[in-house]
């Protein structure tokens, strides 16, 4: 999953979950389970053992013939690149699915986020604005690339 916060990632990635059987691994499920974060960002030093343990967690699954999505923002394009190089060398070449979300819709759902579970984790209006400007949006020629359009009101 690839897409800024109120994109609509999480919905998705939970349907693959229910529907298709996908293990999910999410940095904000592992912060919220580590406390006390509820909101975003988190130090970066959290971050930093989230991410290491996420990854230790991929390759496991991966090994035991597992399929898996991963609902983070992938914001930068360094950081999608990253994950493909820790890939290659098992010759899988990730799918990356794009949300692409208008602005509004994303922060008015991020504004609607109450901090009542890992999944609906608040972020204030000038992060949440700064995040969704700052994204890089992947491009083909990173690799494989679907991009879901979401619609222009509702929840996603």
């Amino acid at each position: 999953m690839c897409g800024p916060a109120g994109a609509g990632k999480t919905t998705v990635a939970s349907r693959l979950v229910a529907d298709e059987g996908f293990e999910r691994l999410s940095v904000d499920e592992e912060a919220w389970n580590r406390g006390p974060w509820r909101s975003h960002p988190i130090p970066a030093a959290v971050a930093q053992e989230i991410d290491v343990e996420l990854r230790a967690r991929l390759l496991a699954l991966i090994a035991i013939g597992r399929d898996v999505v991963l609902d983070y923002s992938f914001a930068a394009k360094a950081v999608r690149d990253d994950y493909r190089a820790l890939l290659a060398p098992l010759g899988i070449v990730p799918e990356t699915i794009y949300f692409d979300t208008p602005r509004e819709v994303a922060l008015q759902r991020v504004r609607n986020r109450r901090g009542e579970g890992p999944n609906d984790v608040m972020l204030s209006a000038e992060v949440a604005a700064a995040y969704f400007d700052g994204f890089e949006v992947p491009t083909p020629d990173e690799g494989p690339l679907t991009v879901v359009t979401s619609p222009a009101s509702g929840h996603g």
